[in-house]
This record gives C-alpha cells, structure tokens and sequence, in this order.
C-alpha cells in the first residue's frame, strides 16, 4: 500500500485527520473562527470591521447563551459577493499590496468564473489555502481504506485531469485553474504517483494535452482518476477508440476510483458504464476555487462529509424568497445561521471565510443536509440556477433527476443539457436544449421530461396548470455544448456548462446554436 505507506511516513497526522470525529460541529466551527480572526486581525478588513472585538467575545465565556461571538461577527462583518469584495479589497491583492485580507501578499489566484459568469474572477489562493486543500486531499486518500480496495490499488498511478500547471505570471501573482495550481504545488513524495507528470500537465492547449495523455496510455498503470466528468468521459473515449479496445479497463486493468465533483455525477453515469469493463467505485468530492468543502468519507454516506477543522468557517442562509430575489442575488440583512441551527431537508446558500482571505462570502452554491450529525451534504444548485419564472422553484437536483428518468425511458445517455425561462405569448415556457449522440424523438423526449418534472417537483406541477404555458424542447449533438464552452474559451480542466442560461449566457448560446444550424442547412 504505497501511498498510504508514504503518507504516514512522511507524517500524515492520523490523529488530526480524525479530530473532526471526536468534537461536535459547532465547536469545531467556533474554534475555526477564532482562528481564522487572529491570523487576520491586523489586516485592513480586519481593523475596518474590528476582529479584534469579535475575538473578545470569543475569549470569555457566554453568560447569556453560546450565541455573542457569532452575533458579533455577523453585526461587525458584511456578507459579501465576488463584486463587492472584489471592488472594496480583493483588487488591491492583485495590486501587490500586501495584509489586505490575510496576512502578506497573495502569491497565486485561481481563475473562475462559474458555470453562469461572463467575466473572470480572481480568487485569491494563499499558502495556507494550498497546504490546508492538501491536509483535506490526503484525508480523502486516508478515507478511501473505507472503500475496501485491493492492496495492490494503492500502488497505482493517480490521472488528474486539470489546467495547465505553467501559470501566467504578470510581474506580481500568478494565475490559472485551481487544479493548474495545486499540481503544481504537490509535495515532492506524490511526484511518482502523479500523471500526466510534469512535462504533459505544463501543456496550455486543452487538445494537445488530451492528446498527449491518449499516447501516454498504454504505458502507465492508473488505479485512481480525478476530473470532471464531461472532460473525463471524453478521455476514455479518445484512448478507447485510438487502441480499439473494447473498455477502458483493457488498458487500465487496475483503474479502481473515479473521484469526481463539480456538477452532478448521475447524467453522466450511465455513458461512463458503458467504458468500463468492471465496475469501479464512484466517490463525489467538493472542491471549490475557494477551498476543499466535503468529500464523501464511505461508499455508505448519504452525501460528503464537510471539512469543519481545516481553514474554512462556514455560513449558512436559509435559501427561500426571505432572504434571495428571483435573480438569485441575496438581499440585504438575510438571515443566516452557523451548522448547529441548519436542518436536514432544507437548502442553504453557503457563505465562506477562509485562510485565503474571503469573509462571509457568498460562493453561490446551494447545499441540503443529509445528515446534520455527520455534517454531511449534498449540492443541490447555484443561488443563480434555480429557475423561477412563476413559482416552480426548480432546482438544478430536479433536472438532474428529471433528465435521468428520461435516459432511462429511452435508454439513451444524456451528457449535457442547459434551460432557459423565456416569455412565451401572455404568460412563460421553458426552453430546453439537450445533448445526446443516440436517436430519439424529440416530440416524446419532451413529454416525457415534463412529466418527469412534475413527478419531482409539485410547484412545476401546479404551474404548468397556470403559468408555465409551455415546454420547447431542442436535441443537439453533445459535441455542440462543447464547441460553445471552446468558442468562449472554456474547454477543459474545470468548466462545466451552465444548467441555466440567462441574460448574456442566453443570448451567446442561442448565436452559437443558430450558426451551427446555419452551417448544417448549407
């Protein structure tokens, strides 16, 4: 077992990576906090909004309730958006200054910009945030002895598919994919597990890399990959059809663990069965560009277990019309709670602060308990994805459960699918766009869709009674998505397509599709 061999040789705390079982979440959580605010406090948002005084009530002890140091953060501290941080402190990181919000100058950001977002953001990545994402990731890999593996699994090549690890460097910071950058910080003992390697992660251009990694193949011996799953899937198929091979494992005869995140695993399951020559295990992970959240800890977990000792202090806000506009955005004094108030069942938008400088920050995913005890989650969606045009309230989970319901029907594999709300004579319709390469009827596809989404979700239901007049329904080859993510410059590494298409979004992807129609009548 020779990862895990060197883990602890090289002096993995065991003990640490276990503390989280042994104290409750809110604790955990509190003592984050006050962590996160002394290593802070002589910064510029931390003398502005007076850490120093929410570190008092953190040091003595309650006498009305356990409540004072969080009502104190919340009253001192502002909830923040990318734009609102980004103009008030995070620009001048980018500047060169230095003590902004952490301690010294920011060395690295990550570039994002979501799966909605037409401009890219800067989040900044401090040492800290590098070696706290790779005290999680070794967690992870400790927690995989859960999975009962074959020994010898544990000796095999670890295939990451992300950015390119030669970062753009302007004279002050450099820049580039989360995964670009964590690859190129990997500790010295990993190097001999790690592929593509040094040479082929360099590459910028997407397609030279998957093709480099295609001739690469044969010669390594891959147990573990970790990617996302569209970009993943199409790397199995590339090696697949080059060696004409019937399944990945004739290549791969020891690949064992797919880890995989970022957007929901289930549209993708059923094409990913059929590149595989025995069943592997599928382990969701939460890695966001603003730090390491949650991995699923057992192949029994109801969802992933989130990290409470490890950099990150989390917030939760209730995800209802009280506290989010119809666009998504959050309204001012909303109302939010630390894990100990949080229910299961129920969806909150998730706030950050972190040890690489963002506080209170609104990342824009939306999350649901499975387990309150066990801190376990699920992502159900993005505050900017749920489609409420008239009251159905959908989630990005009930198209995700919707779309497969109908692959199932028509047994065929769904990879890709966006929706827009649209005006549609005096009332509203649905415009959806799916991607599939196998044959189907369009007509039945869509009514088997809508039903499917009033089967998961009674206000579609009622609301296709009243206002929701209509569904449209468009069937695209899967390659269409993907040259509109290339067109825009996001292909590979992190990007996903967006599951809700507004405003700019909407209108570049409806461009793109008519151009595509136009060259295919001609």
């Amino acid at each position: 077992m020779a990862i895990v061999g060197t883990l602890v040789k090289n002096g993995a705390k065991l003990g640490k990576a276990i503390e989280q079982d042994n104290k409750s979440p809110f604790k955990l959580q509190k003592k984050q906090l006050k962590k996160l605010l002394k290593q802070a406090v002589a910064t510029q948002i931390g003398k502005k909004y007076k850490f120093d005084e929410v570190l008092g009530h953190l040091s003595v002890l309650s006498t009305s309730g356990k409540r004072e140091f969080y009502e104190s953060y919340k009253k001192n501290v502002p909830i923040y958006s990318y734009n609102k941080i980004q103009k008030e402190f995070w620009h001048k990181c980018t500047e060169g200054q230095a003590d902004v919000t952490w301690p010294g100058m920011i060395k690295y950001f990550a570039l994002s910009s979501g799966t909605s977002e037409a401009a890219t953001k800067h989040i900044p990545i401090t040492k800290k945030m590098i070696k706290a994402i790779r005290k999680t990731s070794l967690r992870q890999i400790l927690a995989l002895l859960d999975f009962d593996l074959p020994s010898e699994t544990y000796t095999k090549g670890f295939l990451m598919l992300g950015g390119s690890t030669d970062l753009n460097f302007n004279g002050t910071y450099y820049e580039g994919d989360l995964s670009g950058i964590g690859a190129s910080n990997l500790p010295y003992w990993f190097q001999h597990f790690y592929k593509p390697g040094k040479r082929i992660s360099q590459c910028r251009d997407w397609n030279e890399k998957l093709e480099e990694i295609v001739k690469s193949a044969p010669s390594w011996d891959i147990g573990f990959i970790l990617g996302v799953p569209a970009w993943i899937q199409l790397l199995l198929e590339m090696i697949i059809e080059r060696y004409q091979v019937k399944n990945i494992h004739e290549i791969w005869p020891n690949l064992a663990v797919y880890i995989h995140g970022g957007v929901s695993f289930e549209p993708y399951k059923k094409g990913f069965g059929k590149l595989l020559g025995k069943p592997i295990h599928y382990v969701e992970t939460y890695l966001a560009s603003e730090g390491f959240i949650a991995f699923q800890h057992t192949p029994e977990s109801k969802g992933m277990r989130m990290i409470l000792n490890n950099g990150n202090f989390y917030e939760f806000v209730p995800f209802n019309n009280d506290n989010f506009d119809a666009d998504g955005e959050i309204k001012d004094h909303a109302q939010t709670c630390m894990i100990d108030a949080v229910e299961e069942g129920k969806d909150y938008a998730l706030l950050m602060s972190t040890c690489s400088g963002a506080w209170r920050y609104l990342i824009g995913d939306v999350v649901r308990f499975m387990d309150k005890d066990l801190a376990e989650i699920t992502i159900t969606g993005r505050t900017k994805h749920f489609l409420s045009l008239c009251g159905e309230h959908l989630s990005v989970d009930n198209m995700n459960k919707a779309i497969q319901l109908v692959s199932e029907t028509f047994s065929i594999e769904i990879k890709e699918f966006a929706v827009a709300g649209i005006p549609y004579q005096t009332m509203f319709a649905h415009e959806w766009w799916i991607g599939t390469d196998d044959a189907v009827d369009a007509t039945l596809l869509k009514e088997k869709l809508d039903a499917s989404l009033q089967l998961v979700n009674d206000d579609y239901k009622v609301e296709r009674i009243a206002a929701l007049k209509e569904v449209i329904v468009h069937v695209l080859p899967t390659d269409v998505f993907y040259a509109w993510l290339d067109s825009r410059g996001k292909s590979g590494s992190q990007n996903k397509f967006p599951r809700v298409l507004k405003n700019e979004t909407l209108a570049s992807w409806k461009d793109f599709v008519n151009q595509v129609d136009t060259l295919v009548l001609q």
